[in-house]
């Protein structure tokens, strides 16, 4: 039990804030859901509660996967995030299902719902609440991806094209409060056509485009997360660190580099190519400061560095240049 307080310390901070706002968001919705009867709000409550599961769980699983190797499991524990994150898509799929056939049945026999100034009251705070949670999951986002923040909107508008560098549970964060963020905007959009157009099938359809978004986060970080669960090669990080190994005076060719992700860390295995002429110390000096510089690199973990002799073919056609050493050591900071 010790064990596990500890490890939930160094738990992903952006889903423990998320799921607690989630929660708490969640909680008014349905109270003002059983006040009024909203088919709108009852789409957002089943959405902010279904995001409040899923980020616990991701919590509680990026807390897990910091779990140092045993003899047992020697590769660590870094792909149960992963897995916990494919569980936690099941409830959003649940909850997605719900949304959009109670929205259907809305359309199909739209009733009057009261209490608007409840909903308008409860969405306007919940868009608040969910917009401040996304704008910290963005500042994550530049975080990870080692990207400094310019501009107050930053953590919004410089997130998307710096996503795929973000931890699997913060990207996770990032992209249901977008999507609850912009389902809020929806709900109380339709709160307002049904009230002062008369429209009422607007809440059902807003309830239906709520699901269906919900469906693409479950699709979009099903396929991501599987691919981390099975363990997918870095290539960016491939590519960098092949050129750092590549440009060493010691190092005669890459035989074969593997930069596997673990969860939220990367595994990295090589075969170098040395002269045949290097006494064994001298190429356990060449591992040991190799090593100490691979593991400086961002989110690598552990690294396994094996020897060959040259054979005089060359394997690593990449540049040895050190302007291109220098291009990548500014994307990813040591």
């Amino acid at each position: 039990m010790k064990e596990l307080l500890i490890l939930l310390k160094d738990g992903n901070k952006p889903s423990l804030l998320a799921g607690v706002v989630n929660t708490i968001i969640g909680v008014l919705k349905a109270v003002a859901f059983f006040l009024t009867g909203n088919v709108a709000m009852f789409a957002e409550m089943l959405h902010s509660f279904g995001d409040a599961a899923n980020q616990f769980f991701v919590y509680i699983g990026s807390a897990l996967s910091k779990k140092a190797p045993t003899p047992k499991y020697p590769n660590g524990f870094g792909r149960i995030v992963n897995l916990v994150c494919l569980g936690a898509v099941i409830i959003v799929a649940i909850m997605s299902y719900e949304a959009i056939k109670e929205g259907w049945h809305h359309v199909l026999n739209p009733i009057v719902s009261g209490g608007v100034y409840i909903n308008l009251s409860v969405l306007g705070f919940a868009i608040l609440l969910e917009f401040f949670v996304l704008y910290k999951a963005g500042k994550e986002v530049l975080h990870e991806a080692g990207i400094e923040q310019k501009g107050l909107l930053a953590p919004i508008t410089s997130s998307f094209s710096h996503l795929d560098r973000a931890k699997p549970a913060t990207k996770l964060v990032f992209m249901e409060d977008l999507v609850a963020t912009a389902g809020g905007i929806l709900a109380f959009s339709a709160v307002l056509i049904a009230h002062f157009l008369g429209f009422l099938a607007a809440e059902g359809i807003a309830s239906i485009m709520i699901g269906l978004m919900m469906f693409y986060v479950v699709g979009k970080v099903f396929l991501e997360n599987a691919r981390g669960a099975i363990g997918e090669t870095d290539e960016e990080m491939l590519n960098h660190i092949a050129h750092i190994v590549a440009v060493d005076a010691d190092v005669l060719d890459i035989q074969r580099i593997e930069v596997v992700k673990e969860g939220e860390f990367l595994h990295v295995e090589l075969v170098i190519e040395v002269a045949p002429t290097h006494t064994v110390a001298y190429i356990d000096d060449i591992r040991d400061r190799l090593m100490q510089i691979i593991l400086n690199q961002r989110g690598v973990q552990d690294v396994m560095i094996s020897f060959d002799e040259d054979d005089g073919i060359k394997t690593w056609t990449g540049s040895n240049t050190n302007t291109t050493l220098n291009e990548h050591s500014a994307k990813f900071p040591e």
